[in-house]
């Protein structure tokens, strides 16, 4: 039954991918109708039987039509063969650096009877694929040699990252390339590892079908053509010729789309069928690591490296960080009290001769596509290590958060303290925030003008600030969907990924399943769904919004974030006008030139995607002045805490910065700082400061 089922997936797709070329021969015959209009007359001319000056001159008119035709059909086909199609940012794992990893595929491979991939890559994302990298405009395939020839397999063009070439190589049947999401392998055992590749080194087999294979090249041909042709910049003699070319290029993806959607189903399908029998009770418990890798992957990017990345700070061990944030999240869940026992396994990372260094080149690569970082260290931008974030990143960013406050209150005329202490009379105090943010009955003072100064509304915030704002300021939401449908079109256009369709059963393990998450692409394995818990996170900043949306966790649908407290909503708004100032004169990213070896790329390579669009996957969208306003309040109470009770930051593997008052951490300080900024009651949060040992009055240190 599974041959049957396997055979019946690729006929599906095989007739399907006819349907794809059908509509090339079509555009062929429409480019060549005027020409064979054009030789008839002439021939009828030749011949005597069409004479007359009614003739000469359709002869002349359909001779320059089908010219003009002919070398546009031309100018097209060639903008379509030369355009050099979409591949995904990975780090290329040579066969030296992991034999165990490509014995381990080559053996999947042989035991499904399917050509095995020409080479393996890794990338920050919690999904797996296969990518053809054989169009000719990825480079000339290295000269086998030694073991990493495979004969019959085609082991051409390993790493597809070499840029154009002087002389055109022919286009080689290699097998396409095995992407393998980074998570995966440092999570997952090697047993279920193999499990979760099964389906996706399947759909090798249907990838070597010429007709699949040459319906998928058209397609991806047409989408990079559709890609440079609308690239600006254009010269205004140029502009129109690529604005025709783009036209007629999406006309045929449109009229081929619908095939092609169809025929990458028939193979998925197909990959399935046939990875049946391969592990499959094993396949089951894999895809509930699956959904927990995804999960746990998504609150890192989101709650810890996003602060680092901010910060000017890298995490350089991100997917060993995965692993300390699932098993804290084994040990806090009930529901996954059984998956910390799967640590005395044998882990995928084994396979690689050397982790370290591979876990550094994905973390450089992730920060590059989520955040937009350089593609190299340097002064402003180094690497950190999961000892010193503590240090290095939470302490300067709550430090950060609070110079920026005060620096606003400075602006808005907010006075210091009335009894300010000896020893600094001008230092900046937690007393401050409380009492310029707590609503008191208005009543006639010597300090009324300096009152009414104080409630003035600031300049507006740069409008650009909410229309293309920066991730690096918003570390809990996700792109819109419609976004990462077209980072995965451009992407994945490439290979198709061939998924197992089987249900994932890691929804009951998973939090914070109302998100969609950050760093996947799959449509199947890997969404992970929520149980109702929800780790404590009060007591840290950046964590009392919903990881939906990025807004308040109070926020109504549809509120816009705006504060009822007349105060709050003028320092919010001062904040949102102060960050925009930073963003403004924050000195653009330097992008490494062409063979410099960035993250992800060999050297002498031409960059994997257009340096000035990065970052590829922004996390979040603008934050609203509710959220900006709060992070930055409990920032100012974190380094009160810090300064007059002893506190020190931490980092907590779920929810990122934490503060740790008596080595515990602190819980329920959002729930605080919200009613202070929302109603105006500073009562919880003084509470909270004198149960705590906190001082508001006494300055703190900032940077």
């Amino acid at each position: 039954m599974t041959g049957m089922g396997v055979e019946v997936g690729v006929q599906s797709a095989r007739s399907r991918a006819l349907a794809v070329l059908h509509v090339r021969s079509r555009a062929l015959a429409v480019a060549l109708l005027p020409a064979a209009f054009a030789v008839i007359l002439l021939a009828g001319g030749s011949t005597g039987h069409l004479v007359g000056r009614g003739w000469d001159l359709a002869r002349w008119v359909v001779g320059v039509v089908a010219v003009v035709v002919l070398l546009a059909a031309a100018g097209i086909g060639l903008v379509v063969a030369r355009a050099r199609p979409a591949m995904s940012p990975t780090v290329p794992i040579p066969e030296e650096s992991a034999p165990d990893l490509y014995r381990l595929v080559r053996d999947l491979a042989d035991r499904l009877d399917v050509p095995a991939p020409s080479a393996i890559a890794v990338t920050p994302d919690c999904d797996s694929w296969l990518e053809d990298r054989t169009h000719p405009a990825h480079g000339p395939p290295p000269q086998a040699h030694g073991h990493h020839a495979d004969a019959g397999r085609g082991r051409d063009d390993p790493y597809g990252l070499r840029g154009l070439a002087s002389a055109r190589p022919r286009r080689t049947a290699a097998a396409p390339v095995l992407v393998i999401g980074s998570p995966f392998l440092w999570w997952m055992r090697v047993g279920e590892l193999r499990a979760v590749l099964a389906p996706v080194v399947a759909g090798t087999g249907p990838s070597a079908h010429p007709d699949i294979a040459a319906a998928r090249r058209f397609v991806r041909g047409l989408d990079a053509a559709v890609a440079v042709t609308s690239a600006p910049g254009r010269s205004p003699l140029a502009g129109p010729v690529c604005a025709g070319v783009g036209w007629v290029a999406r006309l045929l993806l449109r009229g081929c789309r619908e095939y092609a959607a169809e025929m990458e189903r028939g193979v998925a399908a197909a990959a399935a069928e046939r990875a049946q029998a391969v592990d499959y009770g094993l396949r089951i418990v894999a895809q509930e690591q699956v959904g927990l890798a995804y999960a746990g992957w998504d609150r890192l990017l989101t709650r810890v490296a996003l602060p680092a990345w901010r910060m000017g700070r890298w995490p350089s061990r991100l997917d060993a960080g995965v692993v300390a944030a699932l098993t804290e999240l084994s040990r806090r869940d009930r529901l996954a009290e059984g998956f910390a026992s799967r640590l005395g396994e044998r882990p995928a990372c084994d396979l690689l001769e050397e982790p370290g260094v591979v876990d550094e080149a994905t973390s450089l690569l992730a920060a590059r596509l989520f955040h937009g970082g350089p593609a190299e260290h340097g002064p402003d931008w180094s690497p950190v290590d999961w000892n010193e974030y503590p240090e290095e990143v939470v302490d300067r960013k709550w430090r950060t958060d609070a110079a920026r406050l005060h620096r606003v209150l400075d602006t808005l005329g907010v006075r210091r303290s009335p009894n300010p202490p000896a020893s600094d009379p001008h230092g900046p105090t937690l007393a401050r925030v409380l009492d310029h943010l707590a609503a008191q009955p208005h009543t006639p003072t010597a300090a009324a003008p300096q009152a009414a100064t104080t409630l003035a509304p600031p300049p507006p915030a740069h409008p650009a600030r909410y229309q293309a704002a920066s991730p690096a300021e918003d570390p809990e939401s996700t792109p819109p969907d419609a976004e990462r449908t077209a980072h995965a079109d451009s992407t994945r256009d490439a290979e198709p990924t061939t998924r197992d369709t089987e249900p994932t059963s890691a929804a009951e393990h998973a939090p914070d399943s109302d998100r969609t998450p950050a760093t996947s692409h799959a449509s199947g394995a890997g969404h992970a769904s929520d149980t109702g818990h929800t780790p404590d996170t009060g007591g840290t900043p950046d964590t009392d919004r919903t990881p939906a949306t990025g807004h308040a966790s109070d926020t109504a649908p549809g509120e816009d974030g705006d504060l009822a407290n007349e105060r709050s909503a003028v320092l919010a708004a001062g904040l949102s006008a102060e960050l925009a100032r930073e963003e403004a004169a924050a000195p653009e990213p330097k992008t490494a030139p062409p063979g410099a070896g960035a993250a992800g790329q060999i050297p002498g390579a031409l960059p994997l995607w257009d340096e000035g669009s990065l970052p590829l996957l922004p996390l979040q969208p603008p934050r609203t002045g509710r959220d900006l306003l709060a992070d930055h309040v409990t920032a100012m109470v974190c380094c009160a805490a810090m300064d007059t009770a002893g506190a020190t930051p931490g980092l907590d593997w779920l929810d990122g910065p934490s503060l740790l008052i008596n080595g515990e951490r602190a819980v329920d300080l959002g729930a605080k700082v919200r009613a202070l900024i929302e109603e105006g009651d500073p009562v919880p949060l003084r509470t909270w400061l004198v149960d705590s040992g906190i001082r508001p009055e006494k300055p703190v240190r900032l940077v």
